[in-house]
């Protein structure tokens, strides 16, 4: 029989928080419960979240030939959302895993199953967060508002998805990375499908760099019988992982073409996102090189440093803007 994982009393802290994040160090006390829970501690996750939304809606204003007010606000709101958004999906994911992170060590020490806030405490927190991020979606034209609606479906599903399917990652990737079908039509007002290949490409990279998160905990979720690509995948990771690598430069690339090329007379521009995608693909081999499976810091290292990966592609399309 399972039992909860005997864990080391850190005053509220989660066990796989940033070392001396803000919220253990200036957040006041009554408020670190739900920080925590929206993982402010742990930003890694919205920064994934919202370099989809980037990359679509940069390329949607090279597309268009312009970068205004607007568009500044669409990257700006797509930052508050995501934060918003991520920390409404995190409160969820908390609320449907409590019986399961009770009996691991890494999440024990997370607010519910270590008795910081109720099941019910959560829930209003996530409900405040999401009409907050709704907000912000109001501010975007209409087709933007469908489209952001759209994504709570697969958001709800996620945390369901480990207990029957060993793929749980493309479940999340398909929630995540739902900002680069979202950025576009926040900026354009309208649909494109050079944005079809730009999310499918950032689902490979979601599984490409959760998986790597998930050789973490591979141990304590076979003793429960949770789902993962790592568990699926075993020794054969690295294999895996260079599909995906290769999935996810391919249809990335694909989309920066498929949005530049029809409008942009001016090769530079496409040569730059195209050089993004390339330098992302270098860093992601460079995780690769380190990886090793059987070392959880190593894992939970490289998985952070998926940030840099994907806003360099983010940054070379920034950088076209002016091209």
């Amino acid at each position: 029989m399972c039992t909860v994982k005997e864990v080391p009393e850190t005053n509220g802290r989660v066990a796989d928080a940033v070392d001396d994040n803000w919220v253990d160090r200036l957040a006041p006390a009554a408020t670190r419960p739900y920080l925590r829970l929206s993982r402010a501690d742990r930003p890694i996750g919205t920064w994934l979240l919202l370099i989809p939304c980037w990359w679509s809606a940069l390329l949607a204003a090279l597309w268009q030939g312009s970068f205004g007010w607007h568009e500044g606000w669409v990257m700006l709101g797509c930052a508050l959302g995501a934060w918003l958004m991520r920390g409404a999906g995190c409160t969820w994911n908390d609320i449907t895993d409590r019986d399961f992170d009770g009996r691991v060590a890494r999440t024990a020490s997370r607010p519910i199953p270590s008795g910081q806030v109720t099941a019910k405490q959560a829930a209003v927190w996530m409900c405040v967060q999401a009409l907050l991020a709704f907000a912000i979606l109001l501010t975007f034209p209409p087709l933007a508002i469908v489209f952001g609606i759209a994504s709570l479906g697969l958001v709800c599903i996620y945390p369901f998805a480990k207990r029957f399917t060993w793929w749980p990652q493309i479940f999340l990737g398909l929630a995540f990375n739902w900002g680069a079908l979202l950025g576009w039509v926040a900026v354009t007002g309208t649909f494109h499908w050079a944005t079809i290949p730009l999310y499918l490409g950032g689902i490979a990279w979601t599984v490409f760099y959760d998986t790597i998160y998930a050789h973490q905990d591979k141990e304590d979720d076979a003793l429960i019988g949770v789902k993962s690509t790592a568990r699926l995948f075993g020794d054969r990771t690295a294999q895996y992982l260079q599909y995906f690598m290769m999935a996810t430069l391919l249809l990335i690339g694909i989309g920066v073409i498929a949005a530049l090329v029809p409008q942009s007379s001016n090769l530079l521009v496409l040569v730059l996102g195209l050089c993004g995608v390339w330098a992302m693909g270098w860093h992601m081999a460079w995780q690769m090189r380190r990886l090793d499976i059987d070392n959880p810091d190593l894992c939970l290292m490289l998985f952070r440093s998926n940030r840099d990966a994907g806003l360099i592609p983010a940054l070379f399309l920034a950088i076209s803007q002016f091209v």
